[in-house]
């Protein structure tokens, strides 16, 4: 057993750094390192906290997530050598989080939450869970005594001894109970990170994601409203993506793994390689574009929406662009996000159009010129179907506020 020692990162100092940050920045973010390289450079990219999950180390290694529920290693052992060898030394200062198997035969609860802080472990997560497990498989674990509560009690210990906790979630009961449990944060986990080579290939929309979150979140602000609510990957993996769901939901926060670590790195070597592969040649970088965005075309399309909103965008346009057809392209952006390309693109724009009339700064007239409309009353109109309310409604109110402050 190590000696009892102070987390390096202790619980209040990390409560009150998180409640700093949220105060100033308005949201967190969290990073599941598989390797001290990813760890490193997600603190220097501004990352409130790290997570040391055994799947984090899997992806490194070239699996899938999924690969920390099978038994190829014992997950705490592998999370113990991933934070204690890679992450704790060389990030003294940073909050590193362990991800508990708590369902583990092996191991006395509370003896070993005593061990993962006496190593300086900040805090404590539920990971792998068994939330993400349904079906026949999940009844036949719950029959052995791998049941959900048993990660309640852990994190609840967790709590005890002083270390922070993050509860991973899937339906309002689970939240509901590790609330009870006294956990500091709620993380809806949506599922494994759509993406990439190794990504999920089936997952939920967008606007499924945002329900999911609107349902737990909304108990947790009438449960427990200090406790802090994040969001865990799914479809949610662009920070177009993970801003649709600040602005529909109550999240402050998000966690991600593959987002972070796997996604960046495929997309950096591949084309790092096929560049210096390709030196010397002509029409190279047509040939990237294309590439890089071929197997995301739903992230392209929402990424050009977000750079261009205040032109005119056909989808068949974008899919020439795309090398796909029209129909295609369409399907699949309803399937990934819930609503048609229209919605989208109108939605979009009425929400850019808010924020600018929140700020004060431009007229009625220029607000609707800058989000596509030269037409005032085809603008307000639309505004009024998305918003609930006229642009003129907005502006005045901004205006009264800024005179009676």
């Amino acid at each position: 057993m190590a000696r009892e020692v102070l987390c390096m990162v202790s619980y209040t100092v990390l409560l009150q750094r998180l409640r700093a940050q949220l105060h100033i920045n308005g949201h967190l973010v969290g990073v599941a390192a598989g390797s001290g390289m990813t760890g490193t450079y997600a603190m220097m990219g501004g990352a409130d906290f790290l997570l040391a999950l055994s799947s984090g180390r899997y992806r490194i290694m070239g699996r899938g997530s999924y690969a920390g529920y099978y038994c190829y290693g014992s997950s705490n052992d592998i999370t113990m050598e991933l934070g204690t060898r890679e992450l704790l030394p060389i990030l003294p200062d940073a909050p590193i989080l362990f991800g508990l198997a708590a369902s583990d035969p092996f191991i006395h609860l509370y003896e070993y939450l005593k061990e993962i802080k006496a190593h300086g472990f900040s805090g404590v997560a539920n990971f792998p869970t068994i939330a993400l497990i349904d079906g026949q498989f999940r009844l036949a674990l719950e029959e052995d005594g791998n049941v959900y509560e048993r990660e309640v009690e852990a994190l609840a210990l967790a709590h005890h001894l002083g270390l922070f906790t993050v509860a991973f979630v899937t339906r309002e009961e689970e939240a509901e109970a590790m609330l009870r449990a006294g956990v500091d944060v709620i993380c809806v986990h949506l599922g494994l990170t759509k993406g990439g080579f190794m990504g999920a290939k089936k997952y939920i929309s967008i606007a499924e994601a945002q329900q999911i979150c609107d349902r737990i979140f909304s108990l947790c602000v009438r449960m427990h409203p200090e406790a802090i609510r994040m969001i865990y990957a799914g479809p949610a993996n662009t920070p177009l993506d993970v801003d649709y769901l600040y602005r529909h939901t109550p999240a402050q926060g998000y966690i991600g793994g593959s987002t972070f670590d796997r996604i960046p790195a495929e997309q950096a070597i591949l084309h790092t390689i096929r560049a210096f592969k390709n030196a010397g040649r002509s029409g190279v970088s047509e040939t990237f574009a294309t590439e890089a965005h071929a197997p995301d075309a739903v992230d392209f399309v929402k990424q050009y929406v977000h750079e261009h909103y205040g032109r005119e965008i056909r989808l068949r346009d974008l899919a020439i662009v795309l090398h796909v057809s029209p129909s295609y392209l369409s399907a699949r952006f309803k399937q990934e996000t819930g609503m048609s390309f229209t919605a989208f693109l109108l939605s979009y724009r009425m929400e850019r159009a808010r924020a600018l009339l929140e700020e004060g700064r431009l007229s009625c007239k220029e607000v609707a010129a800058r989000s596509g409309y030269l037409d005032y009353a085809q603008f307000s109109k639309m505004f009024r179907k998305y918003q609930g309310v006229s642009p003129r409604d907005i502006r005045s109110s901004e205006i009264n506020t800024s005179r009676n402050p």
